[in-house]
């Protein structure tokens, strides 16, 4: 169910936004400021492209991370959380669309905290990916 789920994200925009959240990660690594915003874009693009049968542990940050989750929030954070929330409840409505809208919640989840968060495959979750 995983690879199927994943094969009909993939057609139905999960490559689009992966690529939209690549071009994101590279606009944010021009500057050298950037950067460590840029590798949470490439790292939640990873996860749009693949999102069933994995699922995010966030908490996992000191100081630091926790800053940079403030700034990131105020930046751009809280808007991509209301949209994949929205986008979720859209998917939610239907019962064929209750998976899709559950990847939705999780990505709102990584979208608004990335600093610390943790993504790990749900067959073997000691295994950092």
């Amino acid at each position: 169910m995983r690879f199927l789920g994943n094969i009909i994200w993939l057609i139905f925009g999960g490559i689009f936004g992966a690529i939209l959240w690549a071009l994101a990660g590279l606009l944010w690594c021009i500057t050298i400021i950037g950067i460590p915003f840029g590798v949470q874009c490439f790292k939640i693009a990873g996860f749009v492209l693949w999102p069933f049968g994995r699922d995010i542990d966030i908490g996992n940050f000191g100081a630091g991370g926790l800053i940079l989750n403030i700034i990131w929030i105020i930046l751009c954070g809280w808007e991509l959380a209301i949209h994949h929330l929205v986008v979720g409840l859209i998917f939610c409505v239907t019962i064929i669309g209750i998976p899709f809208g559950l990847q939705h919640f999780k990505l709102a989840k990584l979208g608004l905290i990335p600093f610390g968060a943790r993504i790990y495959s749900l067959s073997n979750p000691t295994i950092n990916r």
